[in-house]
């Protein structure tokens, strides 16, 4: 019998505990092993029990779940899942803790009937996730691939992209960070897909823009013409972000729509686009995250004529989506996160 994923639930409500306690009954692959209301608890139950995977709430009394999430990833790795409230402070922190390697930010809206209910198959995605990775390249940046000699970036793209797309899910937070920062002022427009909430994107698209002062990185909006140092993200929510194109310039286009593989915006709609209008003038780069979104995309860019680079497994928290791209043929050149975007600008 296959073992069961334990579960520590660390929250200072007796009901958020409660309530995520009973939505994890749905789920016989979890056994919760213990029920913190705060990090000192939580600590000693660690210790004692070993658990596979933690539920976190960010805000707690004492050392709040940020201070809680750092000594975790320094010092025994165990992938965890913040959850946070769905206000712009607490969107901020969410994207704080997912930089600083939580598997991924619940957005928690209340504490009432179903407001856990797919908590439960996240922690099972988490479980297999590959924790820890953000702190071992701050402290050795080719801890992924021990034998590589960092190259510097070129001072220049040697090919003239049109248009650069981004795809990416769990654990994309810190990877598309790692791909922008470093770009020069000139590069070409890029437009990335990451899955998050709607409120969570406006605060991931307000902090890249403040922490790489090169580009100009905002949400995408519609209609907005694509130049070069620009760097648009898909709003979460309704609408999946396309490219269409005016004359000879690209433009974003936010369309409505199903979700597509259960994502909205997804990665795929986005791709297809770029191969149906920027065509062989297009670069499509799929990184790290659960499940198949932008697979299908980043094929079709392939077989438009489009450069592609996936994210290699050493370096991705998971790999899921550059997986399957990888499968289907859909990735050119398979590379290290930290190597991305010198990879990328010295294509030739």
């Amino acid at each position: 019998m296959k073992e069961r994923i334990k579960v520590l639930i660390v929250d200072d409500s007796r009901t958020a505990r409660e309530l995520i306690k009973r939505s994890f009954l749905k789920y016989p692959e979890i056994e919760v092993i213990g029920l913190a209301s705060n990090p000192l608890e939580a600590r000693d139950m660690i210790i004692e029990n070993q658990p596979d995977v933690i539920t976190l709430d960010i805000e707690m009394p004492g050392m709040n779940g940020l201070q809680f999430l750092e000594k975790i990833m320094r010092l025994r790795p165990i992938p965890v899942v913040m959850v946070s409230s769905m206000t712009t402070k607490g969107a901020n922190t969410a994207i704080t803790a997912l930089q600083m390697g939580a598997f991924e930010c619940f957005p928690k809206q209340d504490c009432a009937g179903e407001s856990f209910a797919g908590l439960g198959q996240i922690v099972l995605e988490a479980a297999q996730s590959r924790p820890g990775l953000w702190h071992q390249r701050a402290e050795n940046p080719l801890s992924a691939k021990p034998s590589m000699v960092k190259m510097p970036l070129p001072k220049a793209w040697r090919l003239s992209f049109g248009l650069v797309g981004i795809g990416s899910s769990t654990g994309g937070v810190e990877a598309v960070e790692e791909v922008l920062k470093d770009l020069p002022a000139h590069s070409p427009p890029l437009v990335v897909c990451q899955h998050m909430p709607s409120l969570y994107t406006a605060s991931f698209a307000q902090r890249l823009d403040s922490i790489i002062p090169q580009l100009s990185i905002a949400e995408a909006k519609d209609g907005e013409a694509l130049t070069p140092g620009m760097v648009r993200i898909a709003p979460g929510g309704s609408k999946h972000l396309i490219v269409g194109k005016e004359g000879t310039q690209y433009v974003t286009r936010l369309r409505d729509g199903a979700p597509v593989g259960g994502h909205r915006p997804a990665v795929d709609s986005l791709f297809h686009s770029i191969a149906q209008v920027v065509g062989k003038k297009a670069l499509g780069i799929i990184l790290t995250g659960m499940g198949r979104d932008g697979a299908d995309g980043l094929l079709a860019m392939r077989k438009a004529g489009a450069r592609t680079i996936g994210q290699d497994k050493a370096s991705s928290v998971v790999y899921g989506m550059p997986r399957v791209a990888a499968e289907l043929g859909a990735v050119e050149h398979e590379v290290a996160l930290g190597e991305i975007a010198r990879f990328a600008m010295g294509l030739q």
